[in-house]
This record gives structure tokens, C-alpha cells and sequence, in this order.
């Protein structure tokens, strides 16, 4: 594949991983594209130098950055993609901190374990983002455990 199918195939990925139209938003035409040196697949996705999303090797969804999340949180409706936590939880959240489910107080309930998901607080501010653990039915119910794995925070 050349550069700009690479581009289409991934703005494609993100339409059906998140919503459709997530893929041009996302990735623009001027995004730059890292390939792997030993097989030629897309590894990471940048835009003037900041990293934007990788491309997970292990299932080949993308996984975002706080940089990315921002854009997506704009594109996305009501709770979709989002976890809302307690106000006691935000400062280590934005640390990076995993979110606990008993911090959880409302999110999408479509969400799958291993799906990206967008942390917010409880003013619907994003602050950070990661893959979820636990199904949507599952988060806030659930007294223990990890619900979410916080990749980036917002610091």
C-alpha cells in the first residue's frame, strides 16, 4: 500500500471503530504516517510532530492520544465513548491514574471491554483518556476494580 491508501484504510478503521466522519477529522491530509521498519504496517500517526493515535498491533484498532480524545469528544454525541467520573477521583485521574469503577457515576453503556474510552469529570470536561476494562453495564456497579486504564491524562 502507498501513503495514501494507508491514510483512506485508517480513516476507515476510525469511522468503524468510533463514529462515522471520525476518520477525516482525525486525519487530515497533512497527518504524517510511521510505517514499521520490518513488516511495512502503519505503527503511529502524527500531525506537526505530535503524536495523535498508534495502531495496536495485538487487534489493529487505534489507540489515542489526549490530542486526538479532544477532537473525537467533539464528534461524539451525548455519553458516547465516555466515562464520567466523581469529582474525588479527578486530580488523580489527571495524573494518569486508572479510573476505579466505584469512581464511575455514568458512561456509555455500548462500551466493551478493550474499547477506547474518553474520561470526563463531572462538568463533561475531558480528562483523560484509555482502554477500557470493564463492559459499560459493568463500570459504577461493580464495587472494585479497574474499570478504566488510563493511558494519558490531561494533566
Amino acid at each position: 500500500m502507498r501513503s495514501r491508501e494507508y491514510l483512506g484504510f485508517i480513516r476507515m478503521l476510525a469511522d468503524y471503530q468510533f463514529v462515522a466522519g471520525a476518520g477525516e477529522r482525525l486525519f487530515p491530509d497533512d497527518v504524517e504516517l510511521e510505517l514499521s521498519k520490518k513488516t511495512g504496517y502503519i505503527r503511529r500517526i502524527y500531525r506537526d510532530g505530535e503524536l495523535l493515535a498508534t495502531l495496536r498491533p495485538s487487534d489493529g484498532y487505534l489507540t489515542l492520544t489526549i490530542t486526538a480524545a479532544k477532537i473525537l469528544k467533539e464528534l461524539t454525541p451525548g455519553m458516547s465513548f465516555k466515562v464520567r467520573v466523581s469529582d474525588e477521583a479527578r486530580p488523580f485521574i489527571l495524573k494518569g491514574r486508572d479510573v476505579f469503577s466505584r469512581h464511575v457515576t455514568e458512561c456509555d453503556k455500548s462500551i466493551a471491554p478493550r474499547q477506547e474510552v474518553l474520561v470526563i469529570d463531572s462538568a463533561g470536561e475531558l480528562i483523560a483518556v484509555g482502554r477500557a476494562l470493564l463492559s459499560g453495564s459493568e463500570m459504577g456497579v461493580m464495587r472494585r476494580g479497574v474499570a478504566v486504564r488510563v493511558r494519558e491524562g490531561l494533566r
